[in-house]
């Protein structure tokens, strides 16, 4: 079989899936989201948000040019659509978060919301004539003018239509962050302390009642996620 499928009992186990039903999944191509934190479209709109009964249906869907992600029509059945993505179906917009159980979940949400979208930065690059470049969690880069005003592991707001920054969350004491790994997966937190190791192991993020590797925090600021429908 080729690498467009993979064997549904080796999937993550945060795809929200039956495993036994059927002995294939289409495998999402490579993107700025891990494996574990995205699914292939057509997946998604067959198994998840139920607006096709099939592949051939979802391939159907996408012609129509009707669906987006971040703002930006997509025709691709195996593009991943993966943590704080906006998919939007038409006049339905839906946001992809982790829940309680670490499932992905295509939440859905109102237009005002799908307007904007969270990023991460996961890291910063020095490009031709000294413009930084801020490399986002989804894969995307970003130039900016000013190198000194946003850091690694700050979150970006970006406006979906225009693809321009309107809002910056730092990464520091007091932020309110969402879980996106470990066992708090899917809840939020303030921050207590960001430790650095001096060695291979991963920084640490100490929240009051617990620690998780710094990977696993997503700084939201006071972003409204739609959270309490998908742990409801």
């Amino acid at each position: 079989m080729s690498s467009s499928h993979m064997k549904r009992l080796a999937m993550p186990r945060s795809w929200p899936l039956t495993r036994k039903t059927d002995i294939w999944i289409s495998r999402p191509r490579p993107s700025g989201h891990p494996l574990e934190r995205c699914m292939a479209m057509g997946v998604v709109l067959r198994d998840v948000i139920g607006v096709a009964k099939s592949m051939r249906e979802a391939k159907r869907a996408l012609a129509t040019r009707k669906i987006r992600v971040d703002g930006r029509v997509t025709t691709d059945i195996r593009r991943g659509v993966g943590v704080m993505d906006v998919l939007s179906v038409g006049d339905d917009h839906y946001r992809c978060v982790l829940d309680k159980n670490g499932k992905l979940r295509y939440a859905s949400i109102s237009a005002k919301e799908a307007g904007h979208k969270l990023c991460r930065i996961d890291g910063k690059t020095t490009i031709k004539g000294g413009v930084t470049q801020l490399n986002l969690h989804d894969g995307r880069n970003i130039l900016v003018d000013d190198a000194n005003k946003y850091n690694t592991m700050d979150t970006l707001v970006l406006d979906v239509e225009s693809q321009k920054i309107e809002g910056h969350h730092k990464f520091e004491a007091g932020a309110n962050c969402y879980l996106i790994g470990g066992s708090h997966t899917g809840g939020t937190a303030a921050m207590n302390e960001y430790l650095v190791k001096r060695s291979s192991k991963d920084n640490e993020v100490l929240f009051e009642d617990f620690g998780t590797i710094v990977d696993h925090v997503f700084v939201i600021g006071d972003a409204i996620l739609p959270l309490d429908e998908v742990n409801a």
